[in-house]
Formats: C-alpha cells, structure tokens, sequence
C-alpha cells in the first residue's frame, strides 16, 4: 500500500455520510499516535476552566485516582469510534458516559466546550506535528462525529460546523480561562500521571516537555513559569521531526486503538465494559467482578 492510498480512499468517501468510517481511518490508521496526545491536551486543557477544574478537583478523580479516570475516558471515548454509535459496544459507552455526567452538576455550556476541545486540539496538534495535514473530508468527519456525540449525550446547542466548533472554543477560553488553585491542583496530578509512564529519573525532563508544549494562555491560567524559548523550540522541534519520520513510513496495515495504548495501565489482562463502568477481567486484580457488573460487550485484547 502506498504511503497516501489510505488518504485517497478518505477523500473517495461522504464525509456527513462516512463520518464514523473516516473519523475511524483517520485515527486508527493515519494518527493514533497523533491523536492520543492531543486528546490528552484536549481534557488536560478544560482543568483552566475553574468550574471544570474545581468539579473534578471535589471529586478527586483526577487527583487521587488519575490513571482509573484517564483509563475508563480514553476507553468509553474510543468504544464508540471503533463499533459505532449503533453497536452495543457504543451504546454501552455512551449510556456510561452519561451516567456519570448526570451525577454532578455541569453545565451545557461546560459540556459544550470539551466536546469543542476533542473536535478543535487534534486538528491543531496534527497540523502542527502530524505527518501530514488533516484532509477537508477528515475535517468535516470529525465535527460530524462529535455533533452525533453531542446530540447522544443530550448536549444543547452543539455547533454544527468545524469552524463553529473552533469559535465556540476561542470564545470559551477567553472568556473563561481563570487561575483556580483546586485546578492547578489537578493540573499537577496530571502532569504527574504524564511522567509516571515513563522511567521515575525522566521525570522532571518530562513535565519540562509537556508544559513546552501548552501555549501562553494555558501557563497563565495555571501560573506555570513558561519553558525558555530555546525549550519550547528544541521540544516542538523534536515532535515535528517525528512527524516526518513517520511520513517515511510505510502505511500502517491494521488499526491501533485507543485500548492498546501503553498508557492504559488500569487493565493489564483485559477489561469488561458496562453500564455500571469498565471493569477487569475476573481474577486479574485479585478480586472477582460480580456477575451483575459483568457486560456482554468485552473489550478484553
């Protein structure tokens, strides 16, 4: 297969009809790497908006148990993109998802916004360090899917295009964007999550890169002292430089989601996903999972 054969079958393709199909090749196939961190910076992003932030500060869930929290989102999240809204798997997920949003008290315009970040940071972070840009037809495929989702967890006032994803979140983020100190909080669990993933002496050269990664407005907000210049350059460099490596590549034959990622630690041997969460498989942590928790839709490598 050719290094573009999968971007011309894309462009062959109704990015309102295909849409789950594109979104799909384009984040199992063409940028699963790409789309995992900037995914990452999508949720890490909404902690600078102080409501966001102090909610999950409260509910120490990405503070006392990050790893679960990081685990159980990219995994719902990804439930839907590889079976569809239409499977049990995405029903599943989506039904979970929502489950947990109505136990607290937020927003529309909350909700609203970090439906906005997974539409908006991955095009960003892939024009800026993909192998190559996000196609028209992607463009359009990703702000189909995320409108489905939105419309599934009852959000209102989704916006309709790509372009209004991208307003919604400007808008948001300018006017919003607050020093919190339960947000910093979370932030420093986070970062701390980031380099726990990698051997305990990287540690501090790892939060270093990361925070050369944010922009200004994201510093401010959580009053990190901003990486030097030459930092900045030589990281966003060395994550370019791998876009272009990676362009010399051949194409990737089969598609690697979300659940094969090494940053997913919470479930070693394989997970169950239902409605009540995403659980171990029985007998891995030591303990059973109970038969009415189990789920018919397994999500098990």
């Amino acid at each position: 297969m050719k290094r573009f054969a999968r971007l011309e079958e894309i462009l062959r393709m109704d990015p309102h009809q295909d849409a789950l199909e594109i979104h799909r090749l384009s984040t199992a196939y063409e940028f699963p790497w790409d789309y995992t961190r900037a995914l990452e910076l999508a949720l890490y992003r909404t902690y600078a908006v102080p409501s966001i932030g102090q909610l999950l500060a409260e509910t120490a869930e990405l503070t006392d148990r990050a790893q679960k929290r990081y685990d159980d989102t990219s995994l719902l999240l990804d439930a839907v993109v590889e079976h569809g809204f239409g499977s049990e798997q995405g029903r599943t997920a989506v039904r979970r998802i929502n489950q947990m949003h109505r136990s607290y008290d937020i927003s529309d315009d909350d909700m609203r916004y970090v439906l906005c970040t997974f539409v908006v940071m991955p095009k960003r972070w892939i024009d800026a360090y993909g192998w190559r840009r996000l196609s028209r037809h992607e463009i359009i495929a990703t702000a189909v899917h995320y409108r489905a989702l939105g419309r599934h967890m009852g959000i209102k006032d989704v916006p309709e295009s790509y372009e209004d994803f991208e307003e919604c979140l400007d808008t948001y983020e300018a006017a919003h964007f607050a020093w919190d100190e339960d947000a910093r909080r979370v932030s420093d669990a986070t970062l701390d999550l980031m380099a726990s993933w990698y051997p305990r002496p990287l540690a501090p050269l790892l939060r270093t890169a990361t925070l050369a990664l944010l922009d200004d407005s994201l510093l401010r907000s959580f009053r990190y002292r901003p990486p030097s210049p030459a930092t900045r350059t030589l990281v966003r460099g060395a994550v370019r430089a791998r876009g272009r490596v990676v362009r010399l590549l051949p194409p990737r034959r089969a598609p690697h989601f979300a659940r094969q990622n090494r940053e997913i630690k919470g479930y070693p041997n394989g997970y169950r996903l239902n409605e009540l969460g995403t659980w171990p498989v029985p007998g891995t942590c030591g303990c059973p999972v109970p038969r009415s928790k189990r789920s018919a839709a397994e999500g098990a490598e």
